[in-house]
């Protein structure tokens, strides 16, 4: 695969999931060089590489002679010709974000759930809540004890977290974290967060930490299945980075979502644009399959296994 311009810079993990699915990638640079020796360059990586898909990842207008040479390939080679925004979608399961807030028409099917599609989800929630809790109560009992035993104090932990059109909620989890745990102000959770006690670490590997929630979906205040709900003091600071941050409060949070599943655990600004686009994908996309998809790889997450 051949990759025209860097608009869009792939991330290791994504690199690493086109190598897994056996797909090579070549970088052309186009900003800053001649387009005939950009066009030198392109034919030499056609030669070279067996290619079947050429990646347009740039912000430039396109040279006609480049564009008359990338047409002609689609009739003599068969080789795909795609815009970074499409591939992304189509190969990732993600939304492109723009560097900015000027490309309005990025948010065209970008909407809240119509009437049917909420119904739907509620349906989902409802039979996904009876059959979680059927499996979950004695894993429960089992957190319950553990935190007793490990830190001493509230078994729940309730914080207000952004949700459905901005509007703030208590969202209930079990406590993971230290008493102390922001003593010195908020602060990103990451992987090997020194503040989580050892079953915490284990609640938080296998989502067992989420719980809880189950009470907040009872309240419609959550979905099953949608983005995690965030506190408003990342939101603030996302938003100052993140184009277009805010429309994932277009549809309800969730316990788990397409992002929890398809991207590592976030530990900072660019992960939280990571997922964020992960969370447009779904919310744009959004069908029973996809539904389906999010509790398989759920599962796979609480088993043990990893779902990304």
């Amino acid at each position: 695969m051949l990759i025209l311009g860097r608009k869009y810079k792939f991330t290791q993990f994504e690199k690493q999931r086109l190598r897994k699915n056996k797909i090579r990638t070549t970088v052309v640079r186009y900003s800053g060089k001649e387009p005939s020796l950009v066009l030198d360059e392109i034919k030499a990586v056609i030669q070279k590489n067996k290619c079947r898909t050429i990646v347009l990842n740039t912000k430039l207008k396109v040279d006609d002679t480049i564009i008359k040479y990338l047409t002609n390939l689609q009739f003599e080679q068969n080789i795909n010709i795609i815009v970074i925004e499409s591939f992304l979608e189509k190969y990732l399961q993600k939304c492109y974000i723009p560097e900015n807030h000027k490309e309005l028409h990025y948010l065209e099917n970008i909407k809240r759930f119509n009437t049917w599609q909420y119904i739907q989800k509620r349906l989902i929630d409802y039979f996904g809540l009876f059959g979680l809790f059927f499996f979950a109560w004695p894993v429960m009992l089992l957190c319950k004890k553990k935190i007793k035993e490990q830190s001493p104090g509230p078994i729940y932990f309730k914080q207000d977290r952004v949700g459905y059109k901005n509007k703030e909620f208590k969202c209930t989890k079990f406590r993971s974290m230290r008493l102390d745990a922001e003593k010195n102000g908020a602060q990103f959770a990451t992987q090997d967060d020194p503040r989580v006690f050892p079953w915490g670490k284990t609640m938080r590997k296998t989502r067992f930490d989420e719980l809880p929630q189950m009470i907040n979906i009872l309240k419609g205040e959550m979905h099953l299945i949608g983005p995690r709900p965030e506190r408003a003091f990342w939101i603030e600071q996302f938003e100052k980075e993140i184009p277009y941050y805010n429309e994932r409060h277009l549809v309800r949070p969730g316990i788990t979502g397409w992002a929890q599943v398809m991207y590592p655990y976030g530990e900072n600004v660019e992960d939280a644009k990571q997922k964020l686009m992960y969370d447009l994908y779904y919310i744009k996309h959004w069908n029973i399959l996809l539904e389906l998809k999010v509790v398989y790889k759920t599962a796979l997450v609480v088993m043990g296994k990893r779902g990304v």
